[in-house]
């Protein structure tokens, strides 16, 4: 036989070889497909569907499902008071009135403290620090046992990113400006808040503009410039105030109820937790693109952007680490995520300051 026939004959044999196995791979794969069950899912959250940020990333989560699964495996989302309240998402997940949730697990701290780290501490984590704590740092294990009391298994799947400090209908020049002032701030952030004489309230983000405009509260924080906006908080008080010292890194979650999970197969409890990780990283590039922008937008419309004074932060500082001893003394699963939790704050910083801090500095002193 000559060469180039040889040669020619191989190259057909290799091809039909090829189409052979690839033919049978995805008839295994359309096999393994159509055993599967059909499988539909309701989804709760806290957050309202003008925010294309947060819940945007849940519908987002919720069609990434669908097409891992072809359809197979859906999962409707429901905005905060479609179903239940905002606040309510935690109870819905576990008693099983829906599959599952989308919320933040510090909103449930008076179910169980160590619920905080779940989102954010005052004074924690920035959000890569965050996701290394969750997905390397032992999080998601402590986390876990955490919700396992409740029937509820839990998934990182949002983050905000760094927050701003809130919206102010007076200017804040001192911690005595605090004392007496009604503002939504929840999770451990709103105690070391009330500790500092301010009224705390913890109202969802569609009922933020009207608390606000009415004179229920005269401060409010929610995540950052362009939700702000969306809810129009910029138009109901003026100082805008930085940093958001009890939420620098943000995670929000997909609450699943355990048993709802456990008879999920495993290709879509693969796919359930693939769509999770996909939406924490969505969400934080989405944020750091639209915060920029909004932000111009709110200065050119006359927000008066102003830091929290030193002694505002020093002093919060200062509570917060008192009452995380005090949360640890009372309750054990607090002392023990707290003492990793501490470790791994204090190995990360020192890096980061190194790797991180010292180019930042340079950058914005040029």
């Amino acid at each position: 036989m000559k060469r180039r026939q040889f040669l020619t004959n191989t190259a057909i044999t290799a091809v039909t070889s090829a189409t052979l196995v690839s033919c049978q791979s995805q008839n295994k794969t359309t096999v393994v497909a159509n055993s599967l069950p059909e499988v539909r899912w309701r989804m709760v959250t806290s957050w309202p569907r003008s925010l294309d940020t947060i819940y945007g990333a849940v519908e987002g989560l919720c069609n990434r499902v669908k097409e891992l699964s072809g359809g197979k495996f859906q999962i409707t989302p429901y905005a905060a008071g479609e179903i239940v309240p905002g606040l309510e998402v935690f109870d819905a997940v576990q008693n099983g009135t829906v599959e599952c949730g989308h919320s933040a697990g510090y909103y449930y701290i008076g179910k169980n403290s160590a619920l905080a780290f779940a989102t954010s501490l005052p004074f924690g984590l920035l959000p890569a620090q965050q996701n290394a704590w969750w997905y390397y740092g032992g999080g998601l294990e402590a986390m876990r046992r955490v919700y396992a009391d409740f029937n509820i298994i839990n998934f990182p799947a949002g983050s905000t990113g760094a927050q701003m400090g809130g919206w102010f209908k007076r200017e804040i020049k001192s911690a005595s400006d605090l004392k007496g002032l009604k503002m939504r701030i929840p999770g451990l952030g709103g105690e070391v808040m009330a500790a500092m004489g301010v009224t705390v309230q913890n109202i969802p983000g569609g009922e933020l503009f009207l608390a606000l405009d009415r004179g229920a509260i005269d401060a409010a924080e929610w995540v950052g410039p362009y939700d702000d906006e969306k809810l129009g908080l910029n138009k109901v008080a003026r100082y805008y105030y930085y940093p958001g010292w009890w939420e620098p890194g943000a995670t929000l979650e997909l609450f699943v109820n355990k048993t709802a999970w456990e008879k999920l197969p495993k290709e879509y409890q693969s796919m359930l937790e693939v769509a999770a990780k996909e939406a924490n990283s969505s969400m934080l590039a989405h944020y750091d693109f639209v915060n920029q922008q909004a932000l111009q937008r709110l200065l050119a419309g006359g927000t008066s952007l102003n830091p929290f004074p030193d002694d505002i932060l020093k002093q919060a500082e200062k509570i917060a680490f008192e009452i995380y001893q005090k949360n640890a003394a009372q309750n054990p699963m607090f002392k023990e995520i707290y003492q990793s939790w501490l470790e791994f704050r204090k190995g990360i910083i020192q890096w980061n300051s190194i790797n991180e801090l010292s180019f930042a500095n340079f950058i914005h002193r040029a």
